[in-house]
């Protein structure tokens, strides 16, 4: 089914210019109760099995190879299987027929390695070598959920394209971290507001250079989202986002490196009382629009879900269009979260596009969809191909 995204029609051409990169094969060891290895089908792969059998552990190895990260916990230890010191997950990736690239994420504790084609990298270099979109149950907080989980959507997608990006989010927070310790002790302190205010000068000066940085960075996600979201994939609603920044309506936000600096020097009072850093990006918020309105507070679950759904294709979109290939696409438990004819239509969209894992407990969905895919059985961690 074609996707119409109006005004932006240089990247929905090259949508059908590239070739997907590819996760020739997987090899976990110790993960969650995952064992051995799969080689993936370069389409659709679907992971079929009983709740409780280890489908969406799959997933989750992929995201951790791909982002570094768990997209279901903040502690990547615990995906180290009980009685196990360390876990690895390990990645053939293609990115083209001459070039295939050895990814390797290896937990210990609290701290993880990466290693590409067996050298050792950073956060920052090894991110970019591969790229996972992520559409699950709990992905819907972005949509239904706290302002943070919106944020972060935002961040991830920037770190995609660019990934120092990772890096100026990293001091951002490292500078929110020191302000707020210093408040509080000014605070608990009694100490004058002219002595904090000359305290908190060098940690202002660094946080009004990075956020705006990162406001910029998410005004422009923010706006190419919208020139490639998707308007009628599912229906007659419109959706698209704003970004709202919570410096809005206190001067001009088209200055806003001056704004924030201005408003730093105001809110000093106010920061001390509070104990806690009041100004900066932290504090930002998207809105998400279905139809002209607010998805949290007036969508449906299956508006929620759609909309969801409509931002991670275009996320994809952005992506394919800055790097000139396409991500993985993860959906966990996926037809307990769409229907079958948007499952249709969603497959239907992104044949030929992704390389695309989804998890099911269903026969009939491997019935219905499984003709051309690659279908692997999970049991006890372990997948077989049917």
């Amino acid at each position: 089914m074609p996707i119409r995204v109006g005004n932006c029609k240089e990247e929905l051409e090259s949508l059908h210019l590239n070739i997907p990169m590819r996760l020739e094969s997987l090899d976990i060891q110790s993960f969650r109760n995952l064992g051995g290895g799969i080689v993936c089908g370069g389409g659709l792969n679907i992971l079929l099995g009983e709740n409780g059998q280890g489908k969406t552990n799959w997933l989750e190895a992929i995201g951790v190879l791909a982002s570094t990260r768990s997209f279901r916990t903040s502690k990547l230890q615990e995906a180290v299987n009980f009685g196990e010191h360390e876990a690895f997950v390990r990645g053939l990736v293609r990115e083209s027929p001459e070039i295939v690239r050895e990814l390797r994420a290896v937990i210990q504790g609290s701290t993880k390695s990466l290693f590409v084609n067996d050298k050792k990298e950073t956060v920052h270099r090894y991110l970019g070598q591969l790229h996972a979109v992520v559409f699950n149950a709990d992905e819907l907080e972005i949509v239904r959920g706290q302002p943070d989980a919106r944020r972060r959507f935002l961040d991830t997608g920037i770190t995609s394209l660019h990934p120092p990006f990772v890096q100026v989010m990293a001091d951002y927070n490292r500078v929110i971290k020191q302000k707020n310790a210093l408040l509080q002790t000014a605070r608990d302190s009694g100490q004058t507001i002219e002595k904090t205010a000359e305290m908190l000068e060098p940690w202002n000066e660094q946080l009004v250079t990075l956020a705006t940085r990162i406001h910029k960075a998410r005004m422009r996600f923010v706006e190419r989202l919208n020139q490639v979201l998707e308007r009628k994939l599912f229906g007659r609603e419109e959706t698209s986002v704003r970004y709202v920044s919570s410096l809005e309506g206190k001067g001009d936000i088209d200055n806003y490196q001056e704004l924030i600096a201005e408003r730093l020097k105001l809110r000093v009072q106010a920061e001390v009382i509070s104990g806690h850093a009041l100004i900066g990006t932290h504090r930002d918020e998207l809105e998400i629009l279905f139809d002209g309105h607010d998805l949290r507070k007036f969508g449906s679950a299956g508006q929620q879900r759609s909309a969801l759904l409509l931002l991670q294709l275009a996320n994809i979109t952005v992506y394919n269009a800055t790097r000139g290939e396409y991500p993985l696409f993860l959906l966990d438990d996926i037809d307990a979260e769409l229907d079958y004819a948007r499952i249709g239509q969603l497959l239907e969209y992104l044949d030929g596009k992704t390389q695309t894992f989804v998890t099911t407990s269903k026969e009939s969905f491997v019935q219905k969809f499984g003709a051309l895919a690659s279908v692997f059985s999970v049991r006890n961690g372990a997948a077989e191909m049917q």
